[in-house]
């Protein structure tokens, strides 16, 4: 058991080690700079407050986009796989939004709503929807018939099915489309900012891309995935152990 806790940490440690061979045998700090010359600059972005600035104003983004994208998904996918009907009506419309490329949707919200925060959310928002909506209708559709006739014979009220019949049986799968959203969502939201913010990760990486600076570029991409893998491992990956445990009880 604890030699498989050890697992992820010996993973990133020869992720590591294989930069650093690569850094050794390019022999260009310009190129792809060693580890440990990030350090310093790490140091001095943080002590400048420029780091934790342009970090919070991405995890804004973030948060919002996530929380408006995991809402509407996922009642769009309960709705569509429940309801035959409506499935018919609205699988055209997904379809169309799964294959319209992110940077087409980013470029139109700007253009249409303008330069702003909402613009930037709701392309963020658009683009994340479809996919969560497309894991949680097959959540939907492998909801059990036998514990729905049980909700109609004890006469549950529509809240009380949701929270104690549909979600529990569902949170495999929302818990799936929150994995993946965090991962997509993010990187989307870095796109957004190189090319309409002034503030945030992307913003920092545009801006040290125009000077061909590889190392400060490292450092702010490194700093968010950081913050990304805490996420996974103390909030995501625990959650989804907690949803799973019922079925092996």
């Amino acid at each position: 058991m604890q030699a498989a806790r050890l697992i992820p940490f010996l993973s990133l440690v020869g992720l590591l080690l294989l930069w650093v061979v690569a850094a050794t045998l390019t022999d260009d700090a310009q190129v792809l700079p060693t580890p440990w010359t990030l350090v310093p600059l790490f140091n001095q972005e943080l002590a400048s407050g420029e780091l934790l600035t342009h970090l919070g104003a991405t995890i804004i983004r973030v948060l919002w986009a996530f929380a408006l994208a995991m809402t509407l998904g996922t009642a769009l996918g309960l709705v569509m796989g429940r309801s035959a009907q409506v499935n018919s009506w609205l699988d055209p419309w997904l379809v169309i939004f799964l294959n319209l490329p992110a940077l087409v949707l980013i470029v139109l919200c700007y253009l249409w709503i303008g330069l702003t925060e909402a613009a930037a959310i709701t392309a963020v928002t658009l683009n994340k929807v479809p996919n969560v909506a497309v894991v949680i209708r097959e959540g939907a559709r492998a909801l059990d018939p036998d514990l729905d006739a049980m909700a109609r014979v004890y006469r549950m009220s529509w809240l009380t099915r949701m929270r104690h019949v549909v979600f529990p049986q569902l949170a495999p799968f929302i818990t799936g489309a929150a994995r993946s959203g965090v991962a997509v969502i993010w990187k989307i939201v870095l796109v957004v900012e190189f090319l309409g913010r002034s503030s945030g990760i992307g913003f920092q990486i545009h801006l040290y891309f125009q000077l061909f600076d590889v190392a400060m570029v490292l450092v702010y991409a490194f700093s968010f995935i950081c913050v990304m893998l805490l996420v996974e491992w103390l909030i995501l990956q625990p959650f989804e152990r907690s949803t799973r445990r019922w079925r092996t009880a």
